[in-house]
């Protein structure tokens, strides 16, 4: 029996949910719709301060566990990954330990597996981010570039990247490509509607993803490039963005009033956040096309 701990602190109280936190909740689900790993595979779960109240992790297969900060009412991440949750894995005995948060802790034994990106190194010496944050991804990005059993990329330009910067082997990087979840019938039928009239952007609204130049592109195109799309009344084509404003300080919400004030009625329409999923399958499956622009993706582009 392999026994494989993962840290899931990154899904516990987090809504809406993003980047690693769905990776986690997605390898998860996956883990659980396979019973027969059960056979040779054991998956313990280690949690901050509260176990997620999501069916798949009843699945036999997992065994969940808490890692408490004692005497601290609200206790804080450093402690509990840095520190205690390193020195338990001491008397675990895994035999591989996946480390999600792009960080190794210098005390971790042991055979690890940590996922890192790009980002992390270009955030380290940006000097946007508060400077306790970037000392601790210099710290243990570093750490676990050297360090780290393995270490995972999300795309292959991802894995030559991570290589380049941090000096290491390609070699021991491995590329775990994201994947589509699988549909029924009866789901992907309700899915197959018309095109609508819109352009979509999805994703979180980075400088690097240039959600205000897409805004400032669609006027200019819809007022004085019109001729370009055929069979579509430009007076009816709308840009439908979803995603969170991550600009520092923010700039969509006014931009977006703005534009529209502009164009004279609501051209561009901005969800900060879909709870369902269905109603974002439906919004790609009915964009006249999709937008996304980005100077580097350390997690890719999102499949279709």
């Amino acid at each position: 029996m392999i026994k494989i701990g993962i840290e899931c602190e990154s899904i516990e109280g987090k809504n809406p949910m993003f980047g690693v936190g769905r990776v986690i909740v997605k390898l998860l689900e996956e883990v659980s719709s396979q019973p027969e790993l059960a056979k040779n595979y054991k998956f313990i779960l280690y949690f901050k301060d509260s176990i997620p109240d999501f069916s798949f992790l009843n699945a036999p297969i997992f065994e969940k566990k808490i890692t408490p900060v004692p005497f601290i009412k609200n206790r804080l991440f450093p402690i509990y990954y840095f520190a205690l949750l390193p020195m338990r894995l001491w008397f675990e005995k895994l035999d591989w330990m996946f480390w999600p948060n792009y960080m190794l802790p210098i005390i971790a034994t042991g055979k690890s597996i940590v996922m890192l990106t790009e980002d992390v190194y270009y955030e380290t010496y940006a000097k946007k981010l508060p400077f306790r944050y970037r000392l601790a991804y210099f710290i243990f990005g570093w750490w676990t570039a050297k360090f780290a059993t393995k270490i995972m990329a999300i795309s292959e330009t991802s894995k030559k990247n991570v290589a380049k910067l941090y000096k290491i082997n390609p070699n021991k990087i491995f590329t775990a490509h994201l994947g589509v979840g699988s549909a029924s019938a009866e789901a992907t039928a309700r899915l197959q509607h018309k095109e609508g009239d819109y352009l979509l952007y999805v994703g979180q609204m980075f400088p690097r993803r240039h959600a205000r130049e897409t805004i400032l592109a669609f006027k200019k195109f819809i007022t004085e490039h019109s001729h370009i799309l055929e069979n579509v009344r430009m007076s009816d084509l709308k840009l439908v963005m979803v995603g969170h404003d991550k600009y520092n300080p923010p700039v969509i919400k006014e931009l977006v009033q703005k534009t529209n004030q502009e164009l004279g009625s609501e051209r561009i329409v901005h969800h900060d956040y879909l709870e369902k999923r269905e109603n974002l399958e439906k919004l790609y499956s009915g964009a006249k096309a999709l937008i996304y622009v980005s100077d580097r993706e350390a997690f890719g582009l999102p499949p279709m």
